[in-house]
């Protein structure tokens, strides 16, 4: 299905909004984009896969403007790489198989509770207290990615939320890092591997990419600009709107 002129700019100022606020809150961007490419005329499976390569482009913003002063880590890098991937493969394998409509309600449930989690506790990943990279803490916290990447694979809207609050909750990271490490590894890494599978799976828009791509590095640089200027309690606070306004998306959609 080809856009006209109009429909490119729709992609492009959808692309540039939602990947602002998604880097800014650590994740959400199909919560605005992934509906659009349904109501412009895309199935199901199609808006699914182009979706995740447009996805990946938040990764690239995100990289270029973190790469100025990012605290990332290899040995950390290595690890969430190492526990999501599989977990990712598995999910993009077997969500086009999967009754949509139960799983939208229980991620739904779930991602709600994310943010009222956070609401309720005010210090959560307010200051940076590293803990759980090694021993059985290590082993624990690399199964919870495994299960976040598998739920990156397979779900459109919220799966960056989920490793950034398990970044937090487990492995004792600040907002502003947590979201640095999703940004840059859910939102490059993962997706690109979920965006591979789909699309050996199933079709993919071609001509809509250029439009969603520009506006996806756009607000994704321009998101994680916002992100790393302000301290973490604002950040906090796009995250748990973020994920009530995703919860709710999912339950009533």
């Amino acid at each position: 299905m080809t856009l006209d002129l109009a429909g490119q700019a729709i992609l492009f100022g959808t692309a540039v909004v939602a990947n602002f606020f998604s880097a800014l809150s650590g994740g959400g961007v199909g919560l605005i984009q992934f509906p659009i490419l349904i109501f412009l005329g895309l199935s199901f499976g199609t808006a699914l896969a182009t979706h995740k390569v447009a996805s990946v482009f938040l990764g690239v913003g995100a990289i270029l403007r973190h790469m100025k002063e990012s605290h990332l880590e290899r040995r950390a890098c290595l690890i969430i790489l190492a526990a999501g991937i599989p977990g990712v493969i598995l999910g993009a394998s077997l969500i086009l198989k999967a009754p949509e409509k139960e799983a939208l309600m229980t991620l739904g449930i779930l991602t709600i509770s994310l943010g009222l989690y956070s609401i309720f506790k005010p210090k959560l990943g307010i200051d940076y207290t590293p803990k759980n990279w090694t021993g059985s803490g290590l082993w624990q916290g690399m199964a919870g990615l495994f299960v976040v990447g598998f739920l990156n694979g397979s779900i459109t809207s919220g799966s960056g939320l989920f490793l950034t609050i398990w970044l937090i909750r487990h492995f004792g990271m600040d907002y502003k890092r947590a979201i640095a490490y999703t940004l840059v590894l859910c939102g490059f890494a993962w997706n690109g591997t979920g965006a591979l599978v789909l699309g050996l799976a199933g079709d993919i828009a071609w001509d809509w990419l250029p439009a969603l791509i520009v506006g996806s590095v756009i607000g994704g640089y321009l998101g994680s600009h916002i992100a790393i200027r302000q301290g973490n309690t604002l950040v906090k606070r796009a995250f748990e709107a973020t994920t009530i306004l995703i919860g709710l998306k999912l339950l009533f959609i």
